[in-house]
């Protein structure tokens, strides 16, 4: 009963094969390798944007603080959700990588960013000349860090207000993957079609060991992230590995098929939870990450028996059995049916 994080799976057996083959001779360092053209052209294909810039990185918050960066100045704010990963989980590397740009929090439903407090925030800013911040990226995460998935008509009317200021906009997409399967389009559909301009895509929580592209549909900024990469100390000497997994992760549709896996077992999960009485949600499941409320009593036996999870509020220990607490819960590709079954079998009332 393994739901702490999708990082806790295993990799994925065909992408440890590619790193075994990969590691196998000798191959020119720092990206200059036979490898990373085919990751390249993998990426470019799976993105339908032949000119895209494509690099690799080994950590999600390695290609947002870059990516940021890249497309932001010292003196101007990026804005987010108060949810994004960039706010909540990266020790300010977005505001360190770029030389000081600061975040600007916009609300909105389901950890989403609201198009209009978008607008109403960005045109906040620049009002003090000089000594206020100046506007900078837009950022979205897809899917959420609630596990909710924005519908490719919010994202485009998100980068519309964006590029109605000339704003540049991000899309971190760790969980790209189950995102795109939960809403059945098309890599290019949730990305560049609908107005994004650069994106982290995942990899690490979806099977492999540790990647992640980043992808600028202009490949103007090329050059800059390639400085930015080697001046942050993120750019690899034996990239082959990096490139290995990629090449592996996105042939045959193996991206897409632990995604789908990984999704339908928080599906299986989320709907066992709905049946079992005293369960609730503060939020609707759409992808890979669920957050339930249940009683402590059933807290208490589920980590009695071994299951790991997070309790994102309150405390396992306490008095009252039945005060609600609420449970972060993340499916990756390799989770069983089987501890989903024991798992719910420990969740209902005694």
């Amino acid at each position: 009963m393994f739901f702490a994080s999708d990082n806790t799976g295993p990799v994925h057996p065909r992408i440890m094969d590619a790193l075994l083959q990969a590691n196998e001779g000798y191959a020119m360092p720092y990206g200059d390798d036979g490898l990373m053209v085919q990751a390249t052209k993998e990426v470019r294909r799976v993105f339908e944007a032949p000119d895209a810039a494509v690099y690799l990185v080994a950590t999600g918050t390695a290609a947002n603080s870059l990516i940021l960066a890249t497309l932001s100045q010292p003196w101007q704010t990026v804005f987010c959700s108060p949810q994004a990963h960039i706010h909540e989980d990266e020790c300010n590397a977005p505001e360190f990588f770029s030389g000081g740009a600061k975040l600007t929090l916009v609300g909105g439903s389901d950890a989403k960013i609201d198009p209009d407090l978008l607008c109403k925030a960005i045109k906040t800013e620049e009002s003090r000349g000089v000594h206020g911040p100046q506007r900078g990226p837009v950022s979205i995460t897809q899917a959420t860090e609630r596990g909710t998935v924005y519908s490719l008509k919010e994202i485009k009317a998100v980068t519309d207000v964006a590029h109605q200021f000339g704003l540049p906009t991000h899309l971190d997409g760790a969980r790209f993957a189950n995102a795109l399967s939960a809403l059945g389009c098309t890599p290019a559909e949730m990305s560049w079609k609908a107005g994004i301009d650069a994106i982290s895509f995942g990899a690490t929580k979806n099977g492999c060991m540790g990647v992640e592209a980043v992808v600028f549909f202009d490949p103007k900024h090329a050059w800059e992230f390639e400085l930015r990469r080697k001046r942050g100390a993120h750019l690899f000497s034996k990239n082959r590995y990096l490139a290995a997994q990629i090449v592996a992760y996105l042939r045959d549709d193996l991206w897409l098929e632990n995604a789908r896996a990984a999704n339908a077992a928080a599906a299986r999960l989320t709907q066992g939870l709905k049946q079992t009485p005293g369960v609730s949600f503060p939020f609707e499941p759409q992808a890979n990450i669920l957050f339930a409320d249940f009683p402590r009593a059933a807290h208490q036996r589920l980590h009695e028996a071994g299951a790991q999870y997070y309790i994102w509020k309150g405390a396992l220990e306490g008095r009252d059995p039945d005060e609600m607490l609420s449970a972060r819960l993340v499916c990756d590709w390799s989770a069983s049916m089987g501890s989903i079954d024991q798992f719910l079998e420990l969740v209902k009332p005694r």
